[in-house]
């Protein structure tokens, strides 16, 4: 029963993670090239930037090492009821990888993979994480981008296109990053398990006896749903994360805001527009508020951040291209297409017409012995 339990958990996991939502190979080290023989991209920086930059104080005084930045990768981050130990996590991440990669299209493009990894991996090296980061790029047009257990990471280029600077792609990094450090997944597993373990007498001893519990396994997959509230909370203690993560890489925090704003917009002007990753937790005034107050509290000002470079730029240039050569391939002649009935039904000649070529098409005659 406790391995039943344990494949439910892991499809329920799934579904919460992946809906939005193991690599086979070893995993792969940062392949950040020596600095020392490799000149850095050219970056531009400037003071705080945004419509309205929350204005930071010179000196902070942190409450606990939460909020310290400079205790990052020093402090108890993650703590708390988990069943999952560092090894169990990363391997059902890899689990929960595998079904990723079977489903979706990754982009293999060199230049633009080694770029997201770069970034991504200058935030874990700025972040509390206790596991090892394996970064690739989806081909999928959704704004999304989400971080398995065990640090199995993945973004879409849709993602890559919507950022307007650097420091917004890294500003959501950050975010999903700071899922895996507060090992939000196996947290979220574990209390799914509690309720399971609490469940599963009741049903036991209902009128179904097994056969309830096979009920109940098959709609194990609502489970995440019940986490709603945990789920924001989870949200919240990301993006309280995250920015500092981002701002201890040396990029504007104000950035996440700007781009959560900008999606927001869109959303008010196109009702629907906001992607599937952000509907349970929606980029809300209140969290872009909480995100505002705690870069002022939190964050001591800075001369300086690094708001985008011109290999963002040039990336971007170069994915976008990816993503419309393959779909002029997609709709090139010789490829399947798709035809509503009405559409078929006007192309295909009729069995009245002594022109038509079909002879399995049934056609209505009239009987010799009916006519006058």
């Amino acid at each position: 029963m406790r391995i039943a339990l344990r494949q439910v958990l892991k499809l329920a996991l799934a579904g919460a993670l992946v809906a939005s939502s193991a690599f086979a190979a070893p995993r792969s080290q940062d392949p950040t090239p020596d600095p020392s023989k490799t000149p850095p991209p050219q970056q531009q920086t400037q003071p705080q930037t945004g419509t309205q930059p929350v204005q930071q104080q010179e000196t902070v005084n942190p409450k606990n090492s939460k909020e310290d930045v400079e205790a990052i990768g020093n402090r108890k981050v993650g703590k708390g009821v988990n069943f999952y130990s560092l090894e169990k996590e990363i391997a059902l991440g890899k689990q929960l990888a595998q079904e990723v990669e079977r489903s979706s299209k990754l982009i293999d493009d060199p230049i633009v993979t080694e770029y997201v990894n770069r970034v991504g991996q200058n935030l874990v090296r700025n972040s509390d994480a206790r596991v090892p980061f394996t970064i690739k790029v989806i081909d999928s047009d959704e704004v999304n981008a989400f971080a398995l257990p065990g640090g199995f990471f993945y973004v879409n280029s849709g993602l890559v296109l919507r950022a307007q600077e650097e420091s917004e792609l890294a500003g959501v990094m950050a975010h999903e990053i700071s899922h895996v450090t507060a090992r939000h997944g196996t947290k979220n597993a574990t209390k799914g398990e509690l309720m399971q373990l609490a469940t599963i007498p009741l049903i036991l001893l209902g009128p179904g006896g097994w056969a309830g519990y096979g009920i109940y396994e098959g709609l194990n997959l609502a489970i995440p749903v019940t986490y709603l509230k945990f789920s924001r909370d989870a949200e919240r203690e990301a993006d309280f994360l995250g920015l500092q993560y981002m701002y201890k890489a040396g990029y504007d925090p104000n950035s996440y805001i700007t781009f959560f704003e900008r999606i927001q917009t869109d959303e008010k002007r196109h009702p629907g527009t906001i992607p599937k990753v952000f509907s349970t937790h929606p980029p809300t005034p209140e969290r872009i508020e909480n995100a505002q107050k705690e870069i002022a509290r939190i964050l001591p000002a800075r001369q300086e951040y690094i708001v985008t470079t011109s290999e963002f730029d040039s990336v971007k240039a170069r994915l976008r291209n990816i993503m419309f050569s393959r779909k002029v391939q997609d709709n090139g002649p010789g490829k399947p297409t798709l035809r509503t009935k009405t559409e078929q039904s006007k192309k295909q000649p009729t069995g009245n017409d002594p022109n038509s070529t079909d002879d399995d098409r049934p056609t209505l005659k009239r009987r010799p012995d009916t006519q006058p």
